[in-house]
């Protein structure tokens, strides 16, 4: 994979862009968003998602496969971390002395000349944005904005708006997050990851303090996470708002009922202000507390703004139901780190009720699997019922030898709770032969685990002793 490079400088003027893995949630947001500022536009992807399709139906020509033809008549390429050093367009564009500009240069490019919100965070910086997206459309505040998922009233993940403010999910995991000229921050959490490209846990929470200090008007930062805290003891005069149960909160979030979905009341300057949420977890009763923070930072009125962050109704990929079959209910979920496995799964355990849950686990990453193997196996043992792993997603990483599922799988007190497959299909059987009635089935993880659901479906409606062998 290549690495992220931000030093080749982003031309004003990018004529035609082309975007190498357009068919991704954040980099077809980016291109949307070309498309919409008046940009000719084109990409390429290795296959045909319903993302390319309804790209291709916004009038953008799409390739399918990598080829360095694709880019005939582009004049900048857009490209992520993501792609491999012998990818074909990659190397024609350097052949051809074409501007290559990763996508967080070309969102930094796109926010110029706006007031930008930027969320970063470990976890919790997709739902937050998308709260803020979702109140600041409710108030009548025409924001543009990128989210790294697809918001579910909205149907998109990004759009152009009127306004002079620009939402922002703003990308640490490779310091991307800094590029941009911020007006306000909000960070969830300071919850070491990515320690791949800093290498070291204090690089990591540096890396935090320094984006804090871009904000020119104010940041607002989690109470209760302890790095976040230490972060925060470094941002001087700055204007700050912390947020969350700790007691000395700015933003307090206490009465917290948590069922099929949250309720809560934040405790701010001296009042209080109560709501429930259409979504259920402890975790994003803290996710709207910090949204909260962000929208009176803009001015809005206390209550007002909760009563909009209260429409919010999902994103995909977080505890998103995607079918249910035999009473049987399968989920899907974007969680892949430790942190967040454990924020998605006591959210169901709320919800489930007498059922059991079920994760079908891809781990993301060689470098986190390797760091992280014990706290994996921790975090699922002790809130799943039966957890299921399947081989690693490595995203931008090559193998590591030894490095596998089985890490995870091994380190297991109870083997019984614990199954690893190499087959996706073994996978899916697996469940559907073992799942019963009122029972959560969740396909977990960052990489591409999501396109288990429909075998896992499929095999669910199957008759009793089908393709899992055994009698349900």
């Amino acid at each position: 994979m290549i690495k992220s490079d931000f030093s080749q400088s982003v031309p004003d003027d990018l004529g035609r862009v082309h975007f190498v893995g357009i068919g991704g949630a954040g980099m077809s947001g980016i291109a949307r968003l070309f498309l919409e500022a008046g940009l000719p536009v084109t990409g390429s992807d290795i296959r045909a998602t319903e993302t390319v399709e309804a790209l291709r139906a916004s009038g953008v020509a799409v390739a399918i496969g990598h080829s360095a033809a694709n880019i005939d008549g582009a004049d900048t390429l857009i490209v992520t971390g993501a792609i491999a050093e012998d990818n074909p367009e990659f190397l024609a564009a350097r052949e051809r002395d074409l501007p290559i500009v990763h996508r967080a240069q070309a969102l930094a490019w796109l926010t110029r000349n706006h007031r930008v919100v930027a969320i970063a965070g470990a976890h919790g910086k997709t739902t937050s944005t998308a709260m803020i997206v979702t109140a600041m459309l409710a108030l009548e505040m025409d924001s543009s904005f990128v989210n790294g998922g697809v918001i579910r009233s909205l149907g998109v993940s990004a759009a152009t708006g009127t306004g002079e403010v620009f939402v922002v999910e703003a990308d640490e995991s490779d310091g991307s997050f800094l590029l941009y000229d911020t007006a306000i921050s909000l960070i969830t959490n300071v919850d070491p990851d990515h320690l791949d490209h800093y290498g070291s846990e204090e690089a990591f929470e540096a890396a935090f303090v320094t984006f804090a200090r871009k904000a020119s008007e104010r940041v607002v930062i989690s109470s209760d996470d302890a790095r976040a805290v230490s972060v925060t003891t470094h941002l001087g005069d700055r204007s700050v708002l912390t947020f969350g149960q700790h007691a000395d909160a700015d933003i307090r979030l206490h009465s917290i009922e948590s069922t099929e979905t949250v309720a809560f009341t934040l405790r701010y300057r001296g009042a209080d202000y109560g709501t429930r949420l259409r979504v259920a977890g402890l975790h994003n009763a803290i996710n709207a507390a910090g949204a909260f923070g962000v929208l009176v930072s803009l001015g809005v009125e206390p209550q007002a703004a909760l009563d909009a962050i209260a429409l919010f109704e999902g994103t995909e990929r977080r505890f998103e139901l995607r079918g249910t079959v035999r009473g049987v209910s399968v989920y899907d979920d974007f969680a892949h780190h430790p942190t967040e496995i454990r924020a998605a799964l006591s959210g169901a355990r709320g919800v489930v009720g007498a059922g059991r849950l079920i994760p079908i686990f891809q781990p993301h990453l060689y470098s986190r699997t390797k760091q992280m193997a014990a706290e994996f196996a921790e975090t699922f043992e002790s809130l799943a019922d039966i957890t299921i792993v399947v081989p690693i997603y490595g995203a931008r990483q090559d193998p590591e030898p030894g490095v596998t599922g089985e890490l995870i799988t091994r380190l297991f007190r109870d083997q019984s709770r614990v199954h690893y497959f190499d087959e996706w299909q073994e996978a899916a059987d697996f469940a559907a032969s073992i799942a019963r009635e009122g029972d959560f089935v969740i396909p977990m993880g960052g990489g591409d685990v999501y396109r288990i659901i429909p075998q896992l479906l499929e095999t669910l409606a199957l008759p009793p002793g089908g393709p899992g062998g055994e009698s349900r």
